[in-house]
């Protein structure tokens, strides 16, 4: 009988030490126009006798950050975030804000910045944790006092009127709830979802009107799995799988099904008439071993809801494993050509070897990115070479850009070589060819989620 091993082996074995490094080494030329952080999140067991589940999930948060100005690379940090347990296993004082370990689960999944602020998210009702500028832990935060419980792993930014828009869920409520956060930072509505079934949601999307909800098939299972230390999901086909557009100045949601599924993540959103298109990276079956079922391969589909007659057409747009979708965010909530994501062959080997579901040996979290040219039906795949692994990037468009892809795509990609990461700044447009600038770390970034792009708020000529 197989069982589940360490997940933190491979390309997520974790780093023992933080890290400050100043001036660092670049290839190439830093686009001038790139004054801010580049920043990403991700789990790190802090040592070997761990007491923690042996899940990828639940690994501490380690922010790994990169500070551009005027096209030199200023500096490298990377810091474990200070939630209660990481500060108790440190012999340091709780953060402010910060609730007892029973309640207060790491950080791990994201990294934004919002209102000139930047936090640390994690899904499951638990709340932020603010970070500053050079991503030491401010503490636990409520958005000034109007953040009724926690908030979410995958917030929506609206290009056009600066709100941050979340769905959240509660490990104790079988309400979901719609949460805007204005652009100063105060959450300005939240609106609960009734779902008796109690369903995971990870990713949400946003059109002009709407606030796409996911009502998938996997719900949550915390009795049933966290004995057996396991991700608290479980797949739960019977009860159907359905997709909830909630106006975004009313209270009532539409519903449309969908087959059985489960989306860690949207691509994009927008109306066309009566009619409001969805893209997402679908998995066919989830929860069954864990977090990720290795058996199904994640595809990029689009599932368009008509709206007046009530039907939901499910088109397979790419069947390569995929996962990390992106977009410009000049284009979130409207039409959008282009789409990014990373090939997720390697990334689903792992799973299926730390879920004891296949024995088979972890090797990276992705090989290669895919850009997506949606109008053409067309696609083009960006390989890094052997050894070398990448994860999510991030858009930035150019000062100016002339079209949706007139930008950079950044990304931390590890160097089998130096035995170190790189942080890679690539063409959106000239997607193949090589880099603009390539910016060499001191030590290698582990594999891990999510990341974003942070311009600097105010120019600064000093550090």
């Amino acid at each position: 009988m197989s069982t589940v091993t360490n997940p933190f082996t491979g390309a997520y074995t974790p780093v023992a030490e933080e890290v400050t490094a100043f001036d660092l080494p670049v290839t190439g030329t830093i686009p001038a126009e790139l004054n801010g952080r580049y920043l990403r999140n991700g789990p790190n067991g802090m040592r070997a006798e761990d007491p923690r589940p042996r899940h990828l999930f639940a690994g501490y948060a380690m922010v790994h950050g990169v500070r551009l100005l005027d096209g030199r690379a200023r500096w490298y940090r990377n810091r474990l975030v200070r939630s209660a347990a990481v500060a108790e296993a440190l012999g340091e004082r709780p953060r402010p804000g910060a609730a007892p370990r029973i309640v207060d689960v790491a950080p791990n999944t994201h990294v934004i910045g919002h209102a000139d602020r930047t936090f640390a998210l994690v899904e499951g009702g638990f709340r932020p944790y603010e970070l500053s500028y050079e991503i030491e832990t401010v503490g636990a935060s409520d958005f000034c006092g109007t953040l009724p419980d926690g908030f979410a792993a995958h917030p929506k930014l609206d290009p056009g009127t600066g709100e941050l828009h979340a769905i959240t869920w509660q490990r104790d409520s079988e309400n979901l709830r719609h949460l805007v956060v204005s652009p100063q930072g105060a959450v300005v509505r939240a609106v609960d979802i009734p779902v008796p079934h109690r369903p995971v949601v990870h990713d949400m999307a946003l059109t002009r009107n709407f606030a796409v909800v996911l009502d998938l098939s996997g719900r949550v299972g915390m009795a049933d799995n966290l004995a057996r230390k396991t991700y608290p999901a479980v797949w739960d086909e019977t009860r159907g799988a359905r997709i909830g557009l909630l106006p975004r100045n009313g209270t009532e949601v539409g519903w449309y099904e969908v087959e059985p599924c489960f989306v860690y993540h949207t691509l994009n959103a927008h109306e066309d008439g009566d009619r409001v298109v969805v893209d997402v990276v679908r998995y066919p079956r989830m929860f069954a071993g864990g977090a990720v079922d290795g058996q199904s391969s994640p595809t990029l589909d689009r599932w368009i809801v008509d709206t007046v007659s009530g039907k939901v057409t499910e088109t397979r747009l790419d069947d390569r494993p995929q996962e990390f979708p992106a977009v410009s965010p000049a284009v979130v909530g409207g039409a959008h050509r282009y789409g990014y994501s990373t090939v997720a062959t390697a990334l689903l080997r792992h799973f299926a070897a730390t879920q004891a579901l296949e024995a088979l040996t972890p090797e990276a979290a992705g090989d290669a990115l895919i850009k997506h040219d949606l109008s053409r039906q067309s696609s083009t795949v960006r390989e890094f070479g052997a050894g070398r692994y990448t994860g999510e990037v991030s858009f930035v468009p150019r000062q100016g850009a002339r079209s949706e892809d007139d930008g950079y795509l950044l990304a931390y990609v590890h160097d089998p070589e130096r035995g170190a990461s790189d942080l890679v700044v690539l063409s959106a447009e000239d997607f193949t060819g090589d880099p603009i600038a390539t910016v060499h770390l001191p030590v290698r970034v582990p594999a891990g989620f999510h990341g974003s792009w942070i311009p600097d708020p105010v120019r600064e000529d000093s550090e």
